[in-house]
């Protein structure tokens, strides 16, 4: 298979990692959507489940390139580059487009969102009274999961990871935003911006001759945690690849409809209008938790005022409609690439 791939293809691989990664990083946005619509979302699959016993034998047998192939190597491989640089680049990017540019950034997701939800449902044609409360149960969950209190942060190594295993969902389930599980557990920032940013100034420490950061204990307990977290999120990736591969072999029809459902509960969390409220002491004042940040009560969602900013933002969710088809174009292309 790898040898029908083309450079050209294999840089768009990389892209479309780097994509997932920026998405799995957004809360209310689902890495998996990216894999869906680009037309590799069964090949990613297919290629996490080929970690098994079979595979694991290969490796602890010396057998690496046999290993390699068997788990269709270059594809998890080029996918995960992608996703690597994305959270040093790309993530970073969105963390400063979302706090200066916040409106636009969210529209843009609302857009994309809208235009999965287009996508998959296009082509499916099985629409019956199983499906359609599939359907509907699917947008209740996501619906309901926008609406839940966030948690306290916890560094505690067993919790991170569980917060590993669960946030790679957003990654194997279309719909189901990872990230914003990781709000919902209260680990958002510890895992996915102090750890990182901890990762990143440790290679930038050992690349410039400094290792003063191994006398640094909240460095130490940040990478520790970090650590844990990708353990966690890979042992979650391989089980729940072999759990979608057989619920997709046998309930098909079932499983997209439950994930357009997701999908569609997840509009919510990113509505581009939406107003945090904050809760506050009697005095007026907001209150913070004890990582120092607001405590959000809810969320207050509005229709916009039409202004210049409002038709702005909804140029935005133009964008990002337009963005999914170009990737429903591009997949449709590279969909004569089989396993």
């Amino acid at each position: 298979m790898e040898s029908t791939r083309s450079l050209k293809d294999k840089i768009f691989l990389i892209i479309k990692g780097l994509a997932m990664g920026a998405a799995n990083k957004v809360p209310g946005v689902s890495g998996g959507v990216v894999a869906f619509v680009a037309g590799f979302y069964e090949e990613f699959i297919y290629s996490l489940q080929r970690v098994n016993k079979t595979a694991f034998k290969l490796l602890l047998n010396g057998r690496f390139v046999s290993f390699y192939r068997f788990i269709n190597g270059r594809f998890l491989f080029l996918l995960f580059l992608g996703m690597v640089i994305s959270y040093f680049s790309v993530s970073k990017l969105l963390d400063y487009l979302i706090i200066h540019y916040q409106l636009y950034v969210w529209s843009t997701f609302f857009g994309m969102i809208l235009g999965s939800i287009y996508y998959i449902n296009k082509d499916f044609k099985d629409w019956n009274s199983k499906t359609i409360i599939a359907l509907i149960i699917g947008a209740l969950v996501g619906i309901g999961i926008s609406f839940l209190d966030p948690a306290k942060e916890n560094d505690n190594l067993f919790f991170v990871f569980l917060c590993g295993i669960i946030s790679v969902s957003g990654m194997t389930l279309p719909g189901f935003s990872g990230s914003f599980i990781l709000i919902i557990l209260g680990n958002y920032v510890l895992l996915l911006v102090d750890s990182v940013n901890a990762l990143y100034d440790t290679i930038s420490d050992v690349f410039s001759g400094n290792f003063e950061f191994i006398k640094n204990e909240a460095r130490i307990r940040l990478l520790k945690v970090l650590t844990v977290f990708t353990l966690g999120s890979v042992t979650g990736l391989v089980t729940l690849s072999h759990l979608l591969n057989y619920i997709l072999k046998h309930y098909k029809s079932i499983t997209l409809a439950t994930i357009i459902g997701f999908i569609i509960g997840s509009l919510g969390v990113v509505w581009p209008w939406k107003e945090t409220i904050f809760k506050k002491n009697r005095n007026g004042e907001v209150l913070v938790d004890s990582t120092g940040k607001s405590v959000v009560e809810n969320y207050q969602r509005f229709l916009p005022e039409l202004n210049q900013e409002t038709l702005i933002a909804i140029a935005y969710i133009a964008l990002g409609i337009f963005i999914v088809l170009a990737l429903e174009w591009y997949g449709k292309r590279t969909q004569r690439i089989k396993i």
